[in-house]
């Protein structure tokens, strides 16, 4: 049960967003361009992962579950190759970049100063631009901000991860600016 009187049926994110739209509202924007937005070098799915990957690291049921279902649609993948990659990307069949990025999203999640220059370094050895570093940095401080939001207010989610499989190529439809919150 949520900590407070949150809309009722709303899973995860979407309750505190109910409750409070006004400030639903920017974090809304914030999320499309960091991870919808299509003036960007790396994929969809590659920018849901790294949302993915700081959840797993947060413990956030919800969003790596939803942000996970979404990068496997965009990756055109199952959940399982997504779990694979939570749990140990290094030996998983991605890009050396996105492990880079990866290391870094998980290192931002610990805190910002866990971030090192050597880390920075083999990034852009990977082929990591300045832009794709920087993206990866606020998506994975943006994701525990949104993972706090949802689990400092005890919000319910679905526990059927199919649920998130199935809803997924809605999700990548609607976008997060334009859908309605009490569907």
């Amino acid at each position: 049960m949520a900590y407070i009187q949150l809309p009722e049926g709303l899973p995860g994110i979407r309750g505190p967003m109910a409750f409070r739209p006004e400030t639903a509202k920017p974090m809304n924007v914030l999320a499309e361009i960091l991870l919808r937005d299509d003036n960007n070098t790396l994929t969809r799915g590659e920018r849901e992962l790294i949302g993915t990957y700081v959840s797993y690291l947060n413990d956030c049921f919800f969003c790596q579950n939803v942000h996970g279902a979404l990068a496997g649609h965009y990756m055109q993948c199952d959940i399982q190759f997504i779990d694979d990659i939570k749990t140990n990307f290094q030996s998983s069949p991605i890009s050396d970049k996105i492990k880079t990025l990866l290391a870094i999203a998980g290192s931002v999640q610990k805190s910002g100063k866990s971030v090192t220059a050597e880390q920075i370094n083999k990034a852009k050895t990977a082929g990591a631009t300045d832009r794709e570093i920087h993206d990866t940095v606020l998506i994975a401080a943006a994701f525990c901000m949104f993972n706090r939001y949802v689990d400092g207010l005890n919000t319910w989610a679905p526990s059927d991860r199919q649920v998130y499989v199935q809803r997924a190529a809605m999700r990548a439809e609607e976008g997060y600016v334009d859908f309605d919150l009490y569907k």
